[in-house]
């Protein structure tokens, strides 16, 4: 099971969504106060499981509705994915990946992850 992991940063409080195995596969903003951070927890842990996926690398992509991961492909040419929540709003972005596989196995990686793991505060 994954884990939520809150952190101080030098300019507020993000949170980390990690696999079973420590890597990091989703990463907040940073918000201004814990409250908020949490929050966005709680907004992952809701949208992420019953998100659909978006593939923006392809021409004339099918629109997704919201709650949606957006695949897209960044200005240096990795692949990356968004979650978007129903309101639209950004809640986790991915970091990027030079395969289109490697980027899915995040977004399932995310979906599969989110809805049970615990949250924790880093020391």
């Amino acid at each position: 099971m994954g884990k939520f992991v809150i952190r101080t940063v030098p300019s507020g409080i993000k949170f980390d969504l990690k696999a079973t195995n420590g890597e990091v596969i989703a990463t907040s903003e940073v918000y201004k106060t814990k409250a908020n951070c949490l929050n966005g927890v709680a907004s992952v842990k809701k949208n992420a499981p019953i998100a659909g996926v978006e593939d923006q690398t392809q021409p004339d992509f099918a629109k997704v509705k919201h709650p949606k991961f957006e695949i897209y492909t960044d200005k240096s040419g990795e692949i990356r994915f968004r979650l978007k929540a129903t309101n639209g709003e950004i809640i986790a972005t991915s970091e990027g990946y030079k395969s289109m596989k490697s980027c899915v196995n995040g977004v399932e990686s995310v979906k599969k992850n989110a809805a049970d793991s615990e949250t924790v505060e880093e020391e």
